[in-house]
Parts: structure tokens; C-alpha cells; sequence
């Protein structure tokens, strides 16, 4: 081969690495920064996710839950900047060990839920797209390919800016990204990705469309007898023997039908009664105020309500808290803060869903989501932002 010959096929393959590298560059880094971005947007939902994590993992980590939001903010802080990184080449080696490192980190972590189904999704892009374990796993050896390729081609490449430009570009968006989070924080998220969207008919979105398969399960029935366990179906249990005694019942999901977006939402009152209905049915409006954990409510932003409460019955809406807590943590609440108003129970999850706020108000009429606020921009003795137009 000659030299002109071996110095062209070295410049060919030269332009195939590269553009090689800077497609696999760009994939990992579009998906860093929608990765991240979307958890900015909802920053307490990644920590209600890395809470799941947390609790599922037991032990030790059971008792560390305090660190989910720090953790949350840490995480979506990191995948952004590295995407930024990447996708503007800044500081391309740094950027690809961190990378790499990471990626590897993460397919790890993936691959064990995966294995052992701790939570049902890994909470990778929020609720922007929910992945299942197994394709969430998949999605990161496939990112730790790409990691991989960026950190053996680009060991020669060089950075777009010069140092001080790189600097600026990289504060510039460390300073958006945290922003972002820090009002998404503290209001509420300025995206919705959740089923409780702003217009949404909560009573519509919880039915299930005609044709649509359901779930499909399989029952069975364990009875003893002399000591010894066995099972039964409902076909062959020993309905009229006495000497079998029921112990307990399975139940089993053996097919995944359709899912409505709400399958989750009930309302029941103090004294047991299920009120769902009665709210989604109302033509009038009806203020939800979610306060998931008492506990973890802030006590000056709940004092707000009693007002509100008094304003809500002047205009004829309908007003219930909605929380998790018990009794006792009721009866404490009332006694801080002087409470008129009643109170119901939701699943705690659901709460969390609805609304990222504690307290949050959420402002119903005939099922459908009117407006959505976070209690802590409510002032004490305004209340224009709930002006029903009554």
C-alpha cells in the first residue's frame, strides 16, 4: 500500500470515528438532559421515588429517608450538567470518564430492580415516561454502550470553548436547571405530567372504555385440616366440609388488562363513608385542600385555611382536607391550628400524586380540575385567587 493510500484510508477512518463519537456524544446527552430536566421540573416526585427505593431496600437505608430530596436535587443537578457537557463538547474528558462511571453505576442499580422488582418503575424520566424495570435496564446498557464508545474515541478530542467560556456556559445552566427546580419546589411543577393535569375529568379518566380487556386473576383458597395446608380453587373447595377450616386467600394477577390513568382516587369521610361520587358529581365547586402527612404539614401555611375555609362556605363550595393520617394526628392538627373543617381520607400515594404540595388546594367542579395552587402563595386574607366568579 502506498503512503498517499495509507494516509487516505487513515483520514476516512478518522472522519468515521469521529462522527461515530459525536453521535454517541449527542444520543447520551439528549437523553441526560431530558433525563434531568424532567426531574427538575418535579423534584419532589424523583425524592417520593428515591423514598420508594429507600423503604424498599430496608435496614439501614429504611432510616434515611431525610436525604430524598437532597439526593433528588443531586441527582437531576448531575445528569443535566453532563449532558450539557456533552452535547457542547465541555470538557470532553472529564465529561466521558464521569459518564462512563455513572452509566456503570446505574446499570447496576437498574439490573438489580430488575432482578428483584423493589419498585414497579426505576423513576428514571419521572412521570414524562414511565418504563418498566426490564426496559429501563435495557435503555442503560445500551447508554453504557454509547458511554463506553465517547470514552475510547474521544481520549484525543478537544473541548469546543476555551476554559473561561466553558466556565460560563456550564454556570449558566447550573444556575437554570436549579432555579427551575427551586420554583418548581416550592409553587408547583410548571409542566404536569401526572393524570391530575389542570382540565382533566377525574371521574372520566377513572372508567374503563367498552371492549377494553380487564385484569385477569386467579383465586385460590387455603384450607387446613390435622395441621397440614392445602389449596383450593373455587371450583373444588370444600364448600360443605366442616372439617376443613379456611385460612386464607390468594389472589394472583396472571394478565395485565387496561389500566385507566385514575385508578386510584376514593374520598371516605371520618365516619367510613365513601364520598368519591358525591364529590365528582357535584355542579358546584368543591375545594380539595391535600395535606398527605399532617405530620409533615407546615403549620403556618395550614393556618391559612381556616379563612379560606370561612370564604369557600360565603361562596357555597364544598371544602374537605384529604390525608393519610390517623385519628390522633387529626385531633393534634385541630388542637394546633384551631381546624373547622372536615376531614377525609385518601391513600397516601394518590395524595402525592394529585398534587406536590403539603398543603396543596385543588379546585374541583363536576369532577373536572379547575386550577391547582400550592397553599404556601396563599395570602391569609386574600382570596382572589379562588374567585369562583360566583
Amino acid at each position: 500500500m502506498s503512503y498517499s493510500s495509507y494516509s487516505t484510508n487513515r483520514k476516512t477512518n478518522g472522519k468515521a470515528a469521529n462522527a461515530v463519537l459525536m453521535v454517541s456524544r449527542l444520543l447520551v446527552g439528549i437523553v441526560f438532559l431530558f433525563s434531568g430536566f424532567v426531574k427538575a421540573v418535579d423534584p419532589l416526585g424523583t425524592a417520593y421515588k428515591i423514598e420508594d427505593y429507600l423503604v424498599a431496600f430496608g435496614g439501614f437505608f429504611a432510616d434515611m429517608t431525610w436525604i430524598a430530596l437532597p439526593a433528588s436535587i443531586a441527582l437531576f443537578t448531575l445528569e443535566f450538567m453532563l449532558g450539557v457537557c456533552l452535547v457542547f463538547n465541555i470538557m470532553p474528558k472529564s465529561t466521558s470518564w464521569i459518564t462512563f462511571v455513572f452509566m456503570l453505576c446505574m446499570t447496576g442499580l437498574t439490573l438489580y430492580v430488575a432482578l428483584e422488582n423493589p419498585v414497579s418503575d426505576c423513576g428514571c424520566f419521572g412521570d414524562a415516561l414511565v418504563l418498566d424495570n426490564w426496559t429501563t435496564f435495557y435503555k442503560n446498557i445500551v447508554l453504557l454502550v454509547l458511554a463506553v464508545i465517547v470514552l475510547i474515541l474521544g481520549r484525543r478530542s478537544y473541548a469546543t470553548f476555551l476554559p473561561p467560556v466553558e466556565w460560563s456556559v456550564i454556570g449558566v445552566f447550573a444556575v437554570l436547571i436549579v432555579g427551575l427546580a427551586t420554583y418548581c419546589l416550592l409553587s408547583l411543577p410548571v409542566i404536569d405530567f401526572r393524570p391530575y393535569k389542570v382540565g382533566v375529568n377525574i371521574k372520566e379518566a377513572m372508567e374503563i372504555p367498552e371492549g377494553a380487556e380487564p385484569d385477569v386473576y386467579e383465586t385460590t383458597f387455603v384450607y387446613a385440616r390435622n395441621g397440614e395446608e392445602q389449596e383450593f380453587t373455587l371450583e373444588n373447595y370444600p364448600k360443605n366440609d366442616s372439617t376443613w377450616v379456611f385460612v386464607r386467600q390468594n389472589t394472583k394477577l396472571i394478565k395485565q388488562g387496561y389500566v385507566p390513568p385514575i385508578h386510584d382516587f376514593s374520598i371516605v369521610t371520618e365516619s367510613m363513608e365513601d364520598i368519591t361520587y358525591d364529590i365528582l358529581d357535584n355542579p358546584g365547586y368543591t375545594v380539595l385542600v391535600i395535606m398527605y402527612d399532617l405530620n409533615k404539614a407546615n403549620m403556618r401555611q395550614a393556618r391559612k385555611l381556616n379563612n379560606f375555609y370561612e370564604q369557600s362556605q360565603i361562596r357555597g363550595a364544598d371544602f374537605y382536607v384529604l390525608t393519610a393520617s390517623g385519628n390522633a394526628e387529626i385531633e393534634n392538627f385541630r388542637h394546633i391550628t384551631g381546624a373547622a373543617y372536615p376531614f377525609c381520607f385518601t391513600d397516601p400515594i394518590t395524595l402525592k400524586t394529585v398534587i406536590r404540595a403539603n398543603p396543596g388546594i385543588v379546585l374541583l367542579k363536576n369532577g373536572v380540575i379547575v386550577n391547582k395552587w400550592n397553599v404556601r402563595f396563599l395570602k391569609e386574607t386574600d382570596y382572589s385567587v379562588t374567585d369562583f366568579g360566583l
